[in-house]
């Protein structure tokens, strides 16, 4: 869900911010802040550094400390047997590699030091949980939710946009994250699409603080429960029923229309060579047609028979999507003649093609689709496909950029939020 479109075992209780999440907040704390976990990476290997001037702490889940990483230092941890492998590296020189008897390990700044966390070369505040998983180890960030929040609005819109919509954002990614949450998994949320874009310090800025800051606790509830606040980046004039897309209706996540006539991929065009679909779709050798079967109320594929030299198979929109690397499912299809240059089924391509036969064609072609779709068999070469389509990401919830037009409207935050999301009201977060 990040523009322009689009967990769980912890040792510590949810309910309150530890206190060196809370010594580096952005903003000022007005009571205790939930608390999220944000996966930010999961590799054989992580590496972590220090942003500042004073060490991090490496400690146990008792809070006893095994090793610290200095300024200029980073460590690298890997999952080990019977627990984990740290090494303290300076410049380009390795150290040597200490074996930890532990399960899992948190990564601590010294209070009230100003020093974060640096990985990949990004900046993030709060903890650092490091969790083996198999050979692998997720490096979790424990975060305060209001603290985490600047970054999340940052990533997913530009800091630039007016302040209604950039709360909008704000008060959306917060239900999210809240309902997200699962107490007996290892983390709530990923930093990335699959949940809500987080990309540390690097993406706050004071326009997105302020946007956080000014909704602070905010949240949407229908009834007595948070709502799904799910988000994209464009719908491409109308937003689509949930029940239309996945498999649940909710009574606020319905059709409406868009404002999303400045986005740039309000509308747009992909064209895709024979050996695009030969890549796409090589189980069929490439495609020649897509017949859409069933579409939702607003035009989205749901359903399509897609062919090929090969064969035949029905597939969902979604998967169509995913192939062929659209936008959206707001959709339409039209088969060409290739382009010159593109890939005809020759040496190049005849390890995948074969066995193709080639069709015995009448001396008079069609005009139409086929009559295309023909010529380019005759020349021994595959159609290109065109997608004309409309929108980007999935198109249910809140239009990221139709909030922005609605702001350039004048509508407040309250009023975007209530558009997209339909029967819904804005109130403070009592729970922990």
């Amino acid at each position: 869900m990040s523009f322009p479109s689009s967990g769980w075992r912890l040792g510590l209780p949810l309910t309150l911010l530890p206190a060196a999440v809370a010594l580096h907040a952005p903003l000022q704390a007005r009571g205790p802040e939930p608390v999220v976990r944000v996966l930010l990476k999961e590799a054989p290997v992580v590496e972590v550094g220090v942003a500042g001037s004073a060490p991090l702490q490496l400690r146990d889940d008792g809070g006893r400390s095994l090793l610290e990483i200095r300024p200029g230092q980073r460590m690298r941890l890997r999952p080990a047997k019977g627990g984990l492998q740290a090494e303290l590296v300076s410049g380009r020189a390795g150290g040597r590699a200490v074996p930890l008897s532990v399960r899992q390990a948190w990564i601590d700044p010294k209070p009230g030091s100003g020093s974060l966390l640096l990985l990949d070369n990004r900046r993030y505040r709060g903890r650092l949980h490091l969790l083996p998983d198999g050979r692998e180890l997720q490096a979790i960030n424990v975060v305060g939710l209001e603290t985490y929040l600047p970054s999340v609005v940052g990533s997913e819109m530009p800091a630039s946009w007016p302040q209604a919509a950039l709360r909008a954002q704000a008060v959306a990614a917060r239900t999210y994250a809240l309902r997200q949450r699962k107490p007996d998994a290892p983390f709530d949320l990923k930093a990335t699409v699959a949940s809500q874009v987080y990309k540390g310090v690097e993406s706050e800025t004071p326009s997105t603080r302020q946007a956080v800051a000014s909704t602070r606790s905010q949240v949407l509830m229908h009834g007595s429960s948070l709502i799904d606040a799910v988000f994209h980046s464009s719908s491409g004039g109308v937003t689509e029923n949930s029940g239309e897309i996945w498999t649940r209706q909710v009574p606020y996540l319905v059709s409406v229309p868009d404002f999303d006539d400045a986005s740039p991929v309000r509308q747009w065009e992909k064209r895709l060579e024979p050996a695009d679909l030969l890549k796409a779709f090589p189980e069929l050798g490439g495609l020649t047609d897509i017949d859409v079967l069933r579409t939702s109320g607003s035009g989205r594929v749901q359903l399509a028979r897609v062919s090929g030299p090969r064969g035949t198979k029905v597939i969902k929109g979604a998967e169509l999507r995913k192939r062929l690397g659209l936008r959206s499912t707001l959709v339409k299809f039209r088969f060409e003649a290739p382009a010159p240059g593109s890939l005809p089924i020759d040496s190049r391509t005849a390890s995948a093609m074969a066995p193709l036969p080639l069709p015995v064609l009448p001396d008079v072609l069609p005009a139409g689709p086929y009559g295309a779709i023909a010529r380019a068999v005759r020349q021994e070469t595959l159609p290109s496909l065109l997608a004309q389509g409309r929108g980007f990401g999935h198109g249910v919830g809140m239009s990221q950029w139709g909030a922005y037009g609605l702001a350039q409207r004048g509508r407040t935050h309250e009023q975007i939020l209530q558009h997209y999301y339909r029967g819904v009201v804005v109130r403070p977060y009592t729970g922990r």
